[in-house]
């Protein structure tokens, strides 16, 4: 069996995501390396850890498309779940993520909303659902 350990997102400067992401959402149980090319955020079980494109290059057989910022973001989508979504929403917002889309119910009974972090990562907040 496995279990998911981390999420990685290769980025420009990982300082400046590790930093971003505290303020953003408010995680506190971060590291970044003394090379400052990996930084990890604890986020409940898994790990959500940044790694400069440098480091990455070594690491990864092929090229990838980077996570640099602009106005297409990636294909993807980072979940975070709290009960406060409109706090968090506007917490984040406040902290410099772009908003895509403000709070709202869905008909299957969660409020959500997006927005894009500063290396065009989409963020999606939501309540649990029950």
């Amino acid at each position: 069996m496995l279990d998911f350990g981390y999420a990685i997102l290769y980025v420009p400067s990982v300082p400046e995501a590790v930093a971003f992401y505290e303020r953003a959402f408010g995680f506190t149980d971060s590291f970044v390396h003394e090379g400052k090319d990996y930084g990890e955020l604890r986020t409940g079980a898994t790990k959500l850890a940044f790694t400069a494109h440098e480091l990455a290059a070594k690491a990864v057989p092929t090229p990838y498309r980077a996570a640099e910022g602009g106005d297409k973001p990636l294909g993807m989508e980072l979940t975070l779940t709290t009960t406060e979504l409109d706090a968090a929403h506007q917490r984040a917002v406040d902290a410099g993520a772009r908003e895509l889309s403000a709070p709202h119910d869905t008909p299957w009974g969660q409020r959500v909303s997006y927005v894009l972090d500063l290396n065009g990562v989409i963020v999606g907040l939501a309540t649990p659902m029950s």
